[in-house]
């Protein structure tokens, strides 16, 4: 009799964790929003990435961030740098729509990024335009960015075609006053 106590106290605490983490932030007490994107991107970042897919395609770049905020709309100006000698710029535009949701907006992206943050993680996903000058090879990639306790922020992120995932990107982004801490992916 006393293992099956020991045995149902033990299902209910594993099913009280499992329910926990699967409740709403709201629901768990996790309502503080710790990244915010207005916040950790303005003024300069620097991050460096690393990109390889299924073919056998890798890359490895830096990028060189500019952030200004309007009160409303967080413009995020990036330089890439890439191994290869190839240099672009991309800007995004991440309106904030309330408490820890953006809408972000690039040239190469179809349709938008819809942002959500919980905590110190934001999750999105866009579909982007390998080449964006023709706009064409479509792929759609699947974000998330964890603001770690050292101040730096990783992004990874998995590209999909046709459903299925060929690639991977992951960047580590620092802000001066934690660029100590930058490590390359």
């Amino acid at each position: 009799m006393r293992a099956l106590k020991s045995t149902v106290t033990l299902l209910f605490a594993a099913f009280a964790v499992m329910a926990a983490a699967l409740l709403p932030a709201s629901a768990s007490g996790h309502t503080k929003e710790t990244f915010k994107f207005e916040e950790y991107f303005l003024g300069k970042t620097v991050a460096y990435g690393k990109f390889w897919a299924i073919n056998g395609t890798r890359r490895t770049f830096r990028v060189d961030l500019r952030g200004t905020w309007n009160g409303k709309t967080l413009k995020l100006v990036e330089d890439f740098a890439y191994d290869d000698g190839v240099n672009e710029r991309k800007i995004w535009y991440f309106t904030k729509t309330g408490p820890g949701r953006y809408v972000g907006k690039r040239d190469d992206v179809e349709g938008v990024a819809n942002v959500r943050i919980r905590g110190n993680t934001a999750r999105y996903g866009y579909k982007l335009y390998l080449d964006a000058e023709n706009r064409s090879n479509l792929v759609r990639l699947r974000d998330r960015m964890v603001l770690k306790d050292d101040g730096n922020v990783r992004n990874t992120a998995t590209v999909f075609k046709l459903g299925l995932p060929v690639g991977r990107v992951v960047v580590n982004f620092a802000r001066p006053e934690s660029i100590k801490n930058l490590k390359r992916p």
